[in-house]
Protein backbone atom coordinates (compact mmCIF):
# COMPACT_ATOMS: atom_id res chain seq x y z
CA UNK A 1 0.00 0.00 0.00
CA UNK A 2 2.82 2.39 0.09
CA UNK A 3 3.03 2.69 -3.75
CA UNK A 4 -0.23 4.91 -2.97
CA UNK A 5 1.79 7.68 -1.16
CA UNK A 6 1.32 10.87 -2.76
CA UNK A 7 -0.34 9.59 -5.85
CA UNK A 8 -3.25 11.21 -7.12
CA UNK A 9 -6.58 9.60 -7.43
CA UNK A 10 -9.75 9.88 -9.04
CA UNK A 11 -12.46 8.11 -7.39
CA UNK A 12 -15.57 7.47 -9.55
CA UNK A 13 -18.91 6.57 -7.96
CA UNK A 14 -21.25 5.56 -10.37
CA UNK A 15 -25.14 4.41 -8.99
CA UNK A 16 -25.43 1.13 -7.56
CA UNK A 17 -25.69 -0.10 -3.98
CA UNK A 18 -22.89 -1.07 -3.58
CA UNK A 19 -21.65 3.38 -3.38
CA UNK A 20 -21.77 2.34 0.13
CA UNK A 21 -18.60 0.68 0.56
CA UNK A 22 -16.84 3.68 -1.34
CA UNK A 23 -17.05 5.93 1.70
CA UNK A 24 -14.32 3.05 2.96
CA UNK A 25 -12.82 3.08 0.09
CA UNK A 26 -12.02 6.34 0.37
CA UNK A 27 -10.44 6.33 3.95
CA UNK A 28 -8.36 3.54 2.28
CA UNK A 29 -7.03 5.50 -0.42
CA UNK A 30 -6.36 8.62 2.25
CA UNK A 31 -4.91 5.98 4.64
CA UNK A 32 -2.55 5.12 2.75
CA UNK A 33 -1.16 8.58 1.59
CA UNK A 34 -3.18 8.83 -2.02
CA UNK A 35 -4.55 12.69 -2.92
CA UNK A 36 -8.54 11.67 -3.67
CA UNK A 37 -10.67 13.96 -5.60
CA UNK A 38 -14.04 12.12 -5.98
CA UNK A 39 -16.58 12.11 -8.70
CA UNK A 40 -20.15 10.83 -8.65
CA UNK A 41 -22.93 10.70 -11.26
CA UNK A 42 -26.62 11.80 -10.42
CA UNK A 43 -27.26 7.99 -9.75
CA UNK A 44 -24.82 7.46 -7.03
CA UNK A 45 -25.72 10.70 -5.32
CA UNK A 46 -29.25 8.76 -4.40
CA UNK A 47 -27.19 5.89 -2.59
CA UNK A 48 -24.39 8.05 -0.61
CA UNK A 49 -24.07 12.09 -0.18
CA UNK A 50 -21.18 13.72 -1.57
CA UNK A 51 -21.23 15.48 2.26
CA UNK A 52 -19.86 12.01 2.98
CA UNK A 53 -17.11 11.95 0.74
CA UNK A 54 -16.30 14.89 0.71
CA UNK A 55 -15.43 14.72 4.75
CA UNK A 56 -13.42 11.52 3.97
CA UNK A 57 -11.48 12.87 0.77
CA UNK A 58 -10.82 16.12 2.63
CA UNK A 59 -11.91 17.66 -1.22
CA UNK A 60 -14.75 19.11 -2.79
CA UNK A 61 -17.01 16.30 -4.80
CA UNK A 62 -17.29 17.14 -8.69
CA UNK A 63 -20.40 16.06 -9.86
CA UNK A 64 -21.53 18.10 -13.03
CA UNK A 65 -19.55 18.78 -16.50
CA UNK A 66 -20.78 21.93 -16.82
CA UNK A 67 -20.55 23.08 -13.36
CA UNK A 68 -19.47 26.94 -13.89
CA UNK A 69 -17.72 27.37 -10.31
CA UNK A 70 -16.02 23.54 -10.73
CA UNK A 71 -14.37 25.30 -14.07
CA UNK A 72 -13.52 28.32 -12.82
CA UNK A 73 -11.29 26.27 -9.84
CA UNK A 74 -10.37 22.78 -11.62
CA UNK A 75 -12.03 22.03 -15.08
CA UNK A 76 -12.90 18.81 -16.20
CA UNK A 77 -9.65 18.28 -18.68
CA UNK A 78 -7.38 19.92 -16.24
CA UNK A 79 -8.98 16.88 -13.63
CA UNK A 80 -8.48 14.60 -16.20
CA UNK A 81 -4.52 15.52 -16.36
CA UNK A 82 -4.17 15.78 -12.67
CA UNK A 83 -5.02 11.92 -12.17
CA UNK A 84 -2.58 9.46 -12.02
CA UNK A 85 -5.36 6.87 -11.36
CA UNK A 86 -8.92 7.02 -12.26
CA UNK A 87 -10.62 4.09 -10.22
CA UNK A 88 -14.55 3.83 -10.75
CA UNK A 89 -16.02 1.76 -7.49
CA UNK A 90 -18.72 0.70 -8.23
CA UNK A 91 -18.79 0.42 -12.01
CA UNK A 92 -22.42 0.26 -13.30
CA UNK A 93 -23.87 -2.05 -15.95
CA UNK A 94 -24.89 1.14 -17.24
CA UNK A 95 -21.74 2.94 -16.91
CA UNK A 96 -19.87 0.32 -18.46
CA UNK A 97 -22.16 0.75 -21.73
CA UNK A 98 -21.82 4.18 -22.14
CA UNK A 99 -17.96 4.03 -21.68
CA UNK A 100 -17.62 1.25 -23.81
CA UNK A 101 -19.63 3.39 -26.67
CA UNK A 102 -17.18 6.24 -26.43
CA UNK A 103 -19.72 8.51 -25.13
CA UNK A 104 -18.74 11.68 -22.46
CA UNK A 105 -22.11 12.72 -21.60
CA UNK A 106 -21.37 13.78 -18.34
CA UNK A 107 -17.99 14.45 -16.12
CA UNK A 108 -17.00 10.64 -15.46
CA UNK A 109 -17.05 9.39 -18.84
CA UNK A 110 -15.85 12.93 -19.92
CA UNK A 111 -12.45 12.68 -17.64
CA UNK A 112 -12.17 8.87 -19.13
CA UNK A 113 -11.95 10.13 -22.31
CA UNK A 114 -10.14 12.94 -21.69
CA UNK A 115 -7.33 11.36 -19.14
CA UNK A 116 -4.09 9.77 -20.06
CA UNK A 117 -3.97 8.03 -16.78
CA UNK A 118 -4.61 4.07 -16.50
CA UNK A 119 -8.34 3.92 -15.63
CA UNK A 120 -9.96 0.50 -13.55
CA UNK A 121 -13.33 -0.61 -12.72
CA UNK A 122 -15.03 -2.44 -10.50
CA UNK A 123 -17.76 -3.62 -11.80
CA UNK A 124 -21.31 -3.99 -9.14
CA UNK A 125 -24.71 -5.63 -10.40
CA UNK A 126 -26.60 -8.12 -10.14
CA UNK A 127 -25.35 -11.31 -11.50
CA UNK A 128 -27.52 -11.65 -14.52
CA UNK A 129 -26.26 -8.23 -15.79
CA UNK A 130 -23.13 -9.83 -15.29
CA UNK A 131 -23.75 -12.53 -17.34
CA UNK A 132 -25.70 -10.17 -20.08
CA UNK A 133 -24.28 -11.25 -23.47
CA UNK A 134 -24.33 -7.22 -23.68
CA UNK A 135 -22.05 -6.70 -20.23
CA UNK A 136 -19.67 -8.93 -21.58
CA UNK A 137 -19.17 -7.37 -25.26
CA UNK A 138 -18.79 -4.27 -23.57
CA UNK A 139 -16.15 -5.76 -21.15
CA UNK A 140 -14.10 -7.39 -24.29
CA UNK A 141 -13.84 -3.43 -25.96
CA UNK A 142 -12.76 -1.76 -22.40
CA UNK A 143 -10.40 -4.34 -21.80
CA UNK A 144 -8.85 -4.35 -25.55
CA UNK A 145 -8.59 -0.67 -24.61
CA UNK A 146 -6.04 -1.56 -22.22
CA UNK A 147 -9.31 -0.28 -19.20
CA UNK A 148 -8.25 -2.77 -16.45
CA UNK A 149 -11.37 -4.72 -14.09
CA UNK A 150 -10.98 -5.21 -10.27
CA UNK A 151 -13.26 -7.67 -9.96
CA UNK A 152 -16.84 -8.39 -9.98
CA UNK A 153 -16.57 -10.78 -6.82
CA UNK A 154 -18.89 -13.86 -6.51
CA UNK A 155 -21.61 -14.37 -3.30
CA UNK A 156 -24.41 -13.24 -2.12
CA UNK A 157 -25.59 -9.69 -3.66
CA UNK A 158 -28.53 -7.01 -1.74
CA UNK A 159 -30.89 -8.41 -3.96
CA UNK A 160 -31.07 -12.28 -2.30
CA UNK A 161 -29.30 -13.56 -5.88
CA UNK A 162 -26.13 -15.64 -5.60
CA UNK A 163 -23.23 -15.03 -8.04
CA UNK A 164 -20.55 -13.34 -10.12
CA UNK A 165 -21.22 -9.21 -9.97
CA UNK A 166 -20.57 -8.33 -6.47
CA UNK A 167 -18.25 -5.38 -6.10
CA UNK A 168 -14.43 -6.14 -4.37
CA UNK A 169 -13.99 -5.10 -1.05
CA UNK A 170 -12.53 -2.08 -0.60
CA UNK A 171 -9.33 -3.17 0.94
CA UNK A 172 -8.64 -5.48 -2.01
CA UNK A 173 -9.76 -2.68 -3.87
CA UNK A 174 -7.14 -0.34 -2.68
CA UNK A 175 -4.48 -3.00 -2.69
CA UNK A 176 -4.90 -3.53 -6.49
CA UNK A 177 -5.47 0.49 -6.95
CA UNK A 178 -1.53 0.19 -5.17
CA UNK A 179 -0.36 -2.36 -8.01
CA UNK A 180 -0.90 -0.35 -10.76
CA UNK A 181 1.83 1.71 -9.60
CA UNK A 182 4.60 -1.34 -9.62
CA UNK A 183 5.24 -2.39 -13.33
CA UNK A 184 8.59 -4.20 -12.05
CA UNK A 185 9.95 -3.11 -15.42
CA UNK A 186 13.20 -2.21 -13.32
CA UNK A 187 12.78 -5.04 -10.51
CA UNK A 188 16.48 -5.47 -9.27
CA UNK A 189 17.89 -2.65 -11.05
CA UNK A 190 20.14 0.13 -9.13
CA UNK A 191 19.47 3.68 -10.44
CA UNK A 192 20.99 6.67 -9.30
CA UNK A 193 18.74 10.01 -10.35
CA UNK A 194 19.94 14.08 -9.84
CA UNK A 195 17.88 16.18 -9.38
CA UNK A 196 17.11 20.15 -8.79
CA UNK A 197 19.85 22.97 -9.50
CA UNK A 198 23.48 23.16 -7.94
CA UNK A 199 24.88 26.29 -5.86
CA UNK A 200 28.04 27.76 -6.48
CA UNK A 201 28.76 30.20 -3.49
CA UNK A 202 30.21 33.44 -3.58
CA UNK A 203 30.53 34.48 -0.24
CA UNK A 204 28.94 33.07 3.03
CA UNK A 205 25.48 35.03 1.58
CA UNK A 206 25.24 34.60 -1.74
CA UNK A 207 26.01 32.00 -5.03
CA UNK A 208 25.63 31.30 -8.04
CA UNK A 209 22.41 29.08 -9.34
CA UNK A 210 18.97 28.32 -11.53
CA UNK A 211 15.69 28.43 -11.67
CA UNK A 212 15.36 24.24 -11.48
CA UNK A 213 12.24 23.00 -9.20
CA UNK A 214 13.54 19.63 -9.17
CA UNK A 215 10.15 18.22 -10.29
CA UNK A 216 11.40 15.99 -13.01
CA UNK A 217 13.81 14.71 -11.51
CA UNK A 218 11.70 14.10 -7.90
CA UNK A 219 9.06 12.74 -10.06
CA UNK A 220 11.60 10.03 -12.03
CA UNK A 221 13.00 8.97 -9.08
CA UNK A 222 9.22 7.87 -7.57
CA UNK A 223 8.08 6.41 -10.79
CA UNK A 224 11.79 4.31 -10.92
CA UNK A 225 10.66 3.18 -7.20
CA UNK A 226 7.71 2.05 -8.23
CA UNK A 227 8.77 0.13 -10.90
CA UNK A 228 10.50 -1.79 -8.54
CA UNK A 229 14.67 0.06 -8.51
CA UNK A 230 16.66 1.04 -5.66
CA UNK A 231 16.52 4.62 -5.88
CA UNK A 232 19.56 7.15 -4.92
CA UNK A 233 18.29 10.33 -5.41
CA UNK A 234 20.98 13.44 -5.54
CA UNK A 235 19.15 16.26 -5.07
CA UNK A 236 20.26 19.90 -4.91
CA UNK A 237 18.40 22.25 -2.82
CA UNK A 238 14.83 21.99 -3.67
CA UNK A 239 11.75 23.01 -1.15
CA UNK A 240 10.57 19.06 -2.25
CA UNK A 241 10.27 16.17 0.03
CA UNK A 242 11.77 13.13 -1.14
CA UNK A 243 9.56 10.22 -2.46
CA UNK A 244 9.75 6.96 0.48
CA UNK A 245 12.12 4.41 -0.15
CA UNK A 246 14.88 6.52 -1.78
CA UNK A 247 18.10 7.06 -0.52
CA UNK A 248 18.44 11.20 -0.48
CA UNK A 249 21.86 12.73 -0.87
CA UNK A 250 21.44 16.15 -0.14
CA UNK A 251 24.22 18.63 -2.04
CA UNK A 252 24.84 22.28 -2.54
CA UNK A 253 27.67 22.46 -5.46
CA UNK A 254 28.29 20.62 -8.53
CA UNK A 255 31.65 18.93 -7.13
CA UNK A 256 29.95 17.48 -3.91
CA UNK A 257 26.85 16.19 -6.69
CA UNK A 258 29.63 14.83 -8.65
CA UNK A 259 31.32 12.81 -5.32
CA UNK A 260 27.79 11.52 -4.90
CA UNK A 261 26.97 10.62 -8.64
CA UNK A 262 30.90 8.35 -8.54
CA UNK A 263 30.26 7.02 -5.46
CA UNK A 264 29.49 3.48 -5.70
CA UNK A 265 29.27 4.01 -9.74
CA UNK A 266 30.13 0.22 -9.66
CA UNK A 267 26.51 -0.73 -8.21
CA UNK A 268 24.70 1.47 -10.74
CA UNK A 269 22.65 -0.06 -13.51
CA UNK A 270 20.77 3.36 -14.91
CA UNK A 271 22.54 7.05 -14.59
CA UNK A 272 19.64 9.75 -15.42
CA UNK A 273 20.80 12.94 -15.21
CA UNK A 274 18.09 15.51 -14.65
CA UNK A 275 19.75 17.92 -12.34
CA UNK A 276 20.32 21.17 -13.60
CA UNK A 277 24.37 21.89 -12.71
CA UNK A 278 25.76 25.17 -12.92
CA UNK A 279 28.30 25.05 -15.21
CA UNK A 280 30.84 27.60 -13.70
CA UNK A 281 31.85 28.15 -10.38
CA UNK A 282 33.50 31.11 -8.50
CA UNK A 283 37.64 30.87 -8.54
CA UNK A 284 37.35 32.00 -5.10
CA UNK A 285 34.60 31.76 -2.56
CA UNK A 286 35.14 35.15 0.06
CA UNK A 287 35.41 34.41 3.55
CA UNK A 288 32.79 36.95 4.67
CA UNK A 289 30.36 38.86 2.95
CA UNK A 290 31.64 40.79 -0.45
CA UNK A 291 30.63 44.29 0.47
CA UNK A 292 29.03 46.94 -2.14
CA UNK A 293 31.74 49.26 -3.20
CA UNK A 294 32.17 52.48 -5.49
CA UNK A 295 32.91 50.61 -8.92
CA UNK A 296 29.34 50.68 -11.04
CA UNK A 297 30.67 46.91 -12.71
CA UNK A 298 32.21 44.09 -10.41
CA UNK A 299 33.79 41.58 -12.21
CA UNK A 300 33.64 38.11 -10.87
CA UNK A 301 36.23 35.11 -12.35
CA UNK A 302 34.70 32.01 -12.73
CA UNK A 303 36.32 28.38 -13.68
CA UNK A 304 34.26 25.24 -15.09
CA UNK A 305 32.76 22.60 -13.01
CA UNK A 306 33.28 19.12 -13.73
CA UNK A 307 30.78 17.56 -16.25
CA UNK A 308 28.96 15.31 -13.79
CA UNK A 309 27.33 13.02 -16.92
CA UNK A 310 30.15 13.05 -19.53
CA UNK A 311 31.95 11.69 -16.25
CA UNK A 312 29.68 8.91 -15.38
CA UNK A 313 29.74 8.02 -19.40
CA UNK A 314 33.10 7.72 -19.02
CA UNK A 315 33.66 6.03 -16.04
CA UNK A 316 35.38 2.27 -15.96
CA UNK A 317 32.24 1.05 -14.30
CA UNK A 318 29.73 2.39 -16.61
CA UNK A 319 26.18 2.41 -16.09
CA UNK A 320 23.41 3.09 -18.89
CA UNK A 321 23.49 7.06 -18.63
CA UNK A 322 20.73 9.41 -19.95
CA UNK A 323 21.15 13.16 -19.91
CA UNK A 324 19.05 16.18 -19.79
CA UNK A 325 19.30 18.68 -22.43
CA UNK A 326 17.12 22.06 -21.36
CA UNK A 327 17.36 24.67 -24.12
CA UNK A 328 15.63 27.66 -25.23
CA UNK A 329 16.69 27.04 -29.24
CA UNK A 330 17.87 24.30 -31.14
CA UNK A 331 16.25 22.02 -29.21
CA UNK A 332 17.27 19.01 -31.04
CA UNK A 333 20.30 20.38 -33.00
CA UNK A 334 21.94 20.59 -29.17
CA UNK A 335 20.60 17.41 -27.74
CA UNK A 336 22.14 15.43 -30.37
CA UNK A 337 25.71 17.22 -29.96
CA UNK A 338 25.44 16.27 -26.26
CA UNK A 339 24.66 12.77 -26.87
CA UNK A 340 27.46 12.22 -29.16
CA UNK A 341 30.19 14.46 -27.24
CA UNK A 342 29.36 13.17 -24.41
CA UNK A 343 28.84 9.57 -25.06
CA UNK A 344 25.33 9.29 -23.55
CA UNK A 345 23.19 6.12 -24.08
CA UNK A 346 19.61 8.96 -24.37
CA UNK A 347 19.03 12.30 -24.49
CA UNK A 348 15.64 13.92 -23.23
CA UNK A 349 15.49 17.17 -24.39
CA UNK A 350 13.06 19.95 -23.37
CA UNK A 351 12.62 23.39 -24.09
CA UNK A 352 12.53 25.05 -21.07
CA UNK A 353 11.55 28.39 -23.14
CA UNK A 354 8.18 27.59 -23.48
CA UNK A 355 6.66 28.91 -20.14
CA UNK A 356 4.03 25.81 -19.31
CA UNK A 357 6.69 23.28 -19.44
CA UNK A 358 9.87 25.25 -18.33
CA UNK A 359 11.42 25.55 -15.08
CA UNK A 360 8.94 25.11 -12.12
CA UNK A 361 6.30 23.88 -14.33
CA UNK A 362 4.17 20.99 -13.49
CA UNK A 363 4.24 20.07 -16.35
CA UNK A 364 6.51 18.86 -19.77
CA UNK A 365 6.64 17.53 -22.89
CA UNK A 366 9.66 16.01 -24.63
CA UNK A 367 12.05 14.20 -26.99
CA UNK A 368 14.04 11.45 -26.77
CA UNK A 369 17.29 11.22 -28.44
CA UNK A 370 18.98 8.45 -29.49
CA UNK A 371 21.59 7.48 -31.76
CA UNK A 372 18.86 6.14 -34.29
CA UNK A 373 15.95 8.26 -33.71
CA UNK A 374 13.87 11.04 -32.16
CA UNK A 375 10.76 10.30 -29.79
CA UNK A 376 8.59 13.06 -29.21
CA UNK A 377 6.43 12.75 -25.98
CA UNK A 378 3.35 14.92 -25.61
CA UNK A 379 3.20 17.41 -23.02
CA UNK A 380 1.32 15.38 -19.49
CA UNK A 381 2.06 16.14 -15.90
CA UNK A 382 5.48 15.45 -14.99
CA UNK A 383 4.55 12.87 -12.66
CA UNK A 384 2.76 11.12 -15.76
CA UNK A 385 5.61 11.80 -17.92
CA UNK A 386 8.32 10.38 -15.08
CA UNK A 387 6.10 7.01 -15.45
CA UNK A 388 6.62 7.08 -19.26
CA UNK A 389 9.63 7.82 -19.11
CA UNK A 390 11.33 5.00 -16.86
CA UNK A 391 9.55 2.58 -18.62
CA UNK A 392 11.30 3.53 -21.81
CA UNK A 393 14.60 3.70 -20.27
CA UNK A 394 13.87 0.51 -18.79
CA UNK A 395 13.11 -1.24 -22.08
CA UNK A 396 15.88 0.87 -24.03
CA UNK A 397 18.45 -0.27 -21.12
CA UNK A 398 17.62 -4.07 -21.31
CA UNK A 399 18.14 -3.91 -24.96
CA UNK A 400 21.57 -2.28 -24.69
CA UNK A 401 22.51 -4.84 -22.42
CA UNK A 402 20.92 -7.64 -24.37
CA UNK A 403 23.14 -6.54 -27.38
CA UNK A 404 25.90 -5.86 -25.42
CA UNK A 405 25.93 -9.65 -24.41
CA UNK A 406 25.46 -11.15 -27.98
CA UNK A 407 29.34 -9.88 -28.62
Amino acid sequence: MHRLTNKQIILGITGGIAAYKSAELTRLLKAAGADVRVVMTSAATEFITPLTLQALSGNPVHRHLLDTEAEAGMGHIELAKWADLVLIAPSSANFMARLASGLGDDLLTTLCLATDAPICLAPAMNQAMWRDASTQRNVEQLSARGIRLFGPGVGEQACGDTGAGRMLEPTELAQLAANCFHSGCLSGKTVFITAGPTREPLDPVRYLSNHSSGKMGYALAQAAIDAGARVRLISGPVTLTPPARVECVQVETAEQMLAASIRDIEHCDIFIAAAAVADYRPTAVAEHKIKKGSEEIMELHLVKNPDIVASVASHTHRPYTVGFAAETRDLLTYARDKLERKKLDLVIANDVSRQEIGFGSDENAVTLVCRNNDTPLPQTSKRQLAVKLIEEIARRASADQETVADF
